[in-house]
């Protein structure tokens, strides 16, 4: 076991589109580390599969039907919980992918990735920083993704929504730290869920979403102000806008672009 499971044992953690992917394995590895969590997610289908995956974790492990993009279904939802003790931590998770050439995102596109993958974030710390305040102190993580820094072709809607995500985090950050709330992005790296859908990069390229989620905990722990799910997210960071490595960046972004072109799922 981490070394930071006690970190978490006893705390009440929210995890948004908790039931699939990166907000699952989340969930699963602070249930393992002795948290008390709450699930949920837009499609309550997912949510029930979720419920029966984690049944081990009965009385811990808490689910509900919850669309980030609704502002009042958000506040309702984390000011219930608040009424039962703290809410230690706040996973801003939830987000859809998009896949398509500029020309091809419609404006209805724009404003539907921009709801879920921005405002449902900004309505999740909304709600959560008012109820941190009253409680003395807490933490809220909001994933974005190594498209923030490296924005590949045929993801323009998604990365624009992250890098704003990310902008959004750092600057909040420094507002709240003599609050003793602690605020940090964190990126999943490049693993396995369904952003990628069925065609997925080659074997041995992803890792699995509990190991990101064990990176991202680690993290957590140590308050990073922005927490790398991976090696590839910490080299995509330090080089993508560095003035030296501009001509290898274009090279590499070119070749992901044309691969797509062809259809090719490149990372």
């Amino acid at each position: 076991m981490d070394n930071d499971h006690e970190e978490f044992s006893g705390k009440t953690a929210v995890v948004t589109g908790a039931s699939t992917g990166i907000g699952f394995g989340l969930s699963k590895r602070l249930l393992e580390r002795g948290a008390n969590v709450w699930l949920c997610s837009r499609t309550p289908a997912n949510v029930e599969a979720a419920q029966i995956k984690l049944n081990e974790f009965k009385g811990r492990a808490h689910f509900d039907v919850i669309d980030v993009r609704d502002a009042e279904q958000v506040s309702n939802y984390l000011n219930s919980i608040a009424k039962q003790g703290r809410i230690d931590y706040l996973f801003n998770n939830a987000g859809v992918g998009y896949k398509g050439v500029f020309t091809d995102a419609t404006p209805e596109m724009w404003e539907f990735v921009m709801s879920a993958n921005l405002y449902g974030v900004v309505n999740g710390m909304t709600a959560a920083v008012p109820i941190m305040l009253r409680q003395g102190g807490g933490q809220i993580i909001n994933i974005i993704s190594g498209t923030a820094f490296m924005p590949m072709a045929q993801w323009s809607p998604y990365a624009t929504t992250k890098a704003a995500l990310n902008a959004l985090t750092v600057a909040v950050r420094s507002e709240y730290w003599d609050d003793n709330i602690k605020i940090s992005s964190a990126t999943p790296g490049t693993t396995a869920t369904n952003i990628f859908g069925d065609k997925k990069p080659a074997e041995g390229s992803m890792q699995t979403p509990q190991q990101s989620a064990t990176r991202i905990l680690k993290g957590v722990v140590n308050n990073d102000r922005i927490i790398y799910g991976d090696d590839a997210d910490v080299r995509g960071s330090r080089n993508c806008f560095a003035y030296r490595a501009q001509k290898g960046q274009d090279a590499y972004l070119l070749r992901v672009a044309r691969e797509r072109r062809k259809g090719i799922t490149a990372i």
